[in-house]
């Protein structure tokens, strides 16, 4: 009986012991990923020229705005850790307990284990490269590497050698782990926000980040009738006693002041025609620029010759 209940015990340990470590990587992973997203919201609303205060976007509206996200995440997250453990606890039962052995042994050797840690905590620097841009695969490969090696290891190592020091590095491993994935997200967030600029369409990224795609047709406060012809504006956000708008054909962002303004109808996220993109209206006041200029130089060069 007791010998029963002491391998029940042993095994609640061990679950507990893994949902520790899990949580020991994951809660970094989240604390690191929501503080580089706020610099990818402010990449965001930079190109459209504006700041996210200027939209009415700050830490709170932003946090609103990203629990129903972080729900979502979290639905998908715990199942896909449960199904790594699975295929973990498959896999050493079918090579009957190699799986285990080996990672034992990973585990016993610190040089071993801290080069792993060093060359993942060195991949993280990846999407801040990417963002940064000017480098090929094989440049980042390398740099990513030698920062790993040459800035990590060493210390690691010698993190290994006591409990808390081993607590300590997980800890920094799933912080620059968030961080690198936030670089990444930010990488698809501006690209996310080129694209609006360009097709005035949002991708599937965008809503899930606070971004709100949702049109509307200015109007007159005094008669309610609609200005700038009635087109459609992205209304991107209000602060101040002020609406942001994206005029998708001009390729401007402007402010309006809100008691001057009505806002018609509303549309969220609005499918466009295939071939559709912004800027019609500044190629044609461009090219009718340009006729104008043409003309007056042809006018002076006339006069010039008539003198």
């Amino acid at each position: 009986m007791e010998s029963v209940e002491s391998t029940e015990e042993g095994n609640n340990s061990g679950v507990l012991a893994m949902i520790e470590r899990i949580g020991s990587v994951v809660v970094p992973i989240g604390v690191a990923l929501y503080a580089v997203l706020y610099l990818g919201v402010e990449q965001m609303y930079g190109v459209f020229n504006i700041s996210p205060q200027q939209a009415g976007i700050d830490q709170s509206v932003l946090l609103g705005r990203l629990m129903g996200t972080l729900i979502l995440l979290l639905l998908v997250v715990v199942p896909l850790l449960g199904l790594v453990v699975g295929i973990g606890w498959l896999a050493d039962r079918v090579t009957r307990g190699a799986v285990g052995r080996i990672t034992a042994a990973i585990r016993r050797r610190p040089w071993v284990a801290a080069l792993i840690a060093a060359l993942w905590c060195g991949a993280t620097y990846w999407g801040l490269l990417d963002l940064l841009g000017g480098l090929d695969l094989a440049a980042m490969v390398v740099v990513a590497v030698g920062l790993g090696v040459l800035t990590f290891l060493v210390p690691f190592r010698l993190l290994r050698r006591k409990p808390v020091g081993r607590a300590g590095m997980k800890v920094l491993t799933g912080a620059l782990t968030g961080i690198g994935l936030g670089f990444l997200l930010i990488l698809q967030m501006m690209t996310g926000a080129g694209k609006v600029q360009e097709t005035g369409q949002a991708n599937d990224l965008l809503p899930f980040v606070g971004f709100q795609d949702q049109w509307t047709v200015i109007k007159n406060a005094e008669d309610d009738k609609p200005l700038y012809e009635g087109r459609w504006m992205m209304l991107l956000g209000e602060s101040e006693g002020t609406y942001v708008f994206y005029d998708c054909d001009k390729l401007e962002t402007f402010r309006r002041p809100i008691e001057t303004t009505n806002l018609g109808s509303i549309q969220l996220q609005p499918k466009r025609e295939a071939g559709y993109r912004c800027g019609t209206l500044a190629e044609q006041d461009e090219q009718d620029g340009q006729d104008e200029q043409d003309g007056q130089d042809e006018q002076d060069e006339q006069d010039e010759q008539a003198e």
